[in-house]
């Protein structure tokens, strides 16, 4: 019978050659292996993977519940994912007859997402979530893959999200603050797409503006509104050491070659166990925190394309060095 070989590092696995045009087969059949010797298989008649361009880089699938994340939000999305690896897959679902997901049609082209068609053939039944769990395990067992991108809100994927981590796979989530912890503890990292830089929209001409009518003054009994806690002041949040420390060490671990960390990942550096709570500070946000603490330099540098800005962070201490550094 015809075979083939696998090498694990410096043993061989013979197996029938049959299995070399079932990718699926082979994969279940050494996925055991791979997991128990936690060693990298590689065909040996195959190329070496160090050999090709980009192999350093972890080869991700995005899989984007149309239904479910906004439109606007997709760019800043796949700019966060081209820091951390290649989307060698890119799809989007829903049902695109309907016009709930028109906003979404003219991002599609502009960056090259496939989009899936599923039909709602009963009304209430989400058949999105099931066509995009059904690709999920089939890319699973297909391999080539180093981690999942699930962009989505929907508490629907906690249990995908934590089978593919299971298998392996990095799961990173991308949703909006309102998504349950269950499926943002399930991910390996979720960001929250506030916390990226919205692109901006084309400048058009100003509309002139609209005459509102003032408020009626209630008749009725008042209802108690509740007031936003006070924001820390400067002096005390640099008093607070356990947050300045926190702070440095997000901003150290995003480093790059330039000596200047990527804001958007900072923060969600800061959102991992233990997360630091903005609020708690009374600031709505991480980025506004760490801008009042002013611990760190900043640098806004355009997108590629000219339509975003993205925020940098440099620890002022290594501008001040040579001199006095600051607490």
């Amino acid at each position: 019978m015809p075979t083939f070989t696998i090498t694990i590092d410096d043993g061989v696995l013979r197996l029938p050659a049959v299995m070399r045009s079932a990718p699926a087969l082979l994969a279940r059949t050494t996925r055991g292996l791979l997991h128990r010797s936690g060693r990298h298989l590689a065909a040996a008649a195959q190329p070496s993977a160090s050999a090709l361009p980009g192999a350093d880089r972890p080869r991700l699938a995005v899989l984007i519940d149309a239904d479910n994340a906004q439109a606007a939000r997709i760019g800043p999305v796949l700019r966060e994912i081209a820091t951390v690896g290649t989307a060698t897959v890119t799809r989007a679902y829903g049902d695109w007859s309907s016009t709930s997901l028109t906003a979404w049609k003219g991002q599609l082209p502009v960056h090259a997402i496939d989009a899936v068609q599923v039909f709602a053939s009963v009304k209430g039944k989400n058949a999105t979530d099931g066509a995009l769990m059904i690709d999920a395990m089939d890319l699973l067992y297909a391999g080539g893959l180093d981690g999942v991108c699930l962009v989505s809100s929907d508490s629907d994927f906690t249990r995908l999200a934590t089978r593919l981590r299971q298998a392996g796979l990095f799961v990173h989530g991308f949703g909006h603050r309102k998504t349950p912890a269950s499926f943002v503890d399930a991910c390996t990292r979720f960001v929250h797409v506030e916390d990226l830089a919205v692109d901006e929209p084309s400048p058009t001409r100003p509309k002139p503006p609209v005459r509102r009518k003032a408020p009626a003054r209630p008749t009725g009994p008042t209802t108690a509104v509740t007031v936003p806690a006070q924001r820390t002041p400067n002096p005390a949040l640099r008093g607070d050491t356990k947050l300045v420390s926190r702070l440095r060490a997000a901003v150290e671990a995003a480093r790059d070659a330039d000596g200047w960390s990527n804001q958007a990942r900072v923060c969600s550096l800061l959102r991992q166990s233990p997360a630091v709570d903005p609020q708690a500070y009374g600031y709505q946000k991480l980025a506004d925190l760490v801008t009042a603490v002013d611990l760190f330099e900043t640098s806004r540098r355009p997108s590629q394309s000219g339509k975003a800005t993205t925020i940098y962070l440099k620890d002022k201490r290594r501008r001040s060095a040579a001199g006095t550094s600051e607490p």
